[in-house]
């Protein structure tokens, strides 16, 4: 059911999209003439885009609701999938640390000086 309803919504998003696209941004509508009457006129032909944007953007976002619904219904088993979990390899044991005597650094310059490369 929910893969139909992912089906359907894609076809109304691609549908709404198309009709969208097809408006004039001046509220002409499809930008062609036509006979004065009749739903292919320049007037007809805006309010039957603008009405089919209206229908298709309900419809989109009343199956939107209804997807969020059924997921939700669905719900998930509430356990962590562990199949990609990664796995430690043992390791050799490393090599003894030998450390060197701490060498003192000479003293440091006085605040007041300036070093001469800046």
């Amino acid at each position: 059911m929910f893969h139909f309803l992912i089906v359907v919504q894609a076809i109304i998003a691609a549908s709404l999209v198309g009709v969208v696209l097809m408006q004039r941004s001046e509220g002409g509508g499809l930008g062609m003439g036509g006979s004065p009457s009749g739903l292919m006129s320049a007037r007809g032909a805006t309010d039957f885009l603008t009405r089919t944007t209206a229908i298709l953007a309900t419809m989109f976002i009343l199956l939107s609701i209804s997807l969020a619904f059924v997921a939700a219904k669905k719900g998930g088993t509430g356990e962590i999938d562990s199949s990609l979990q990664r796995t430690e390899v043992p390791t050799a044991p490393a090599a003894p640390v030998i450390t060197a005597p701490a060498v003192v650094a000479p003293a440091a310059a006085p605040a007041t000086e300036v070093p001469l490369d800046k």
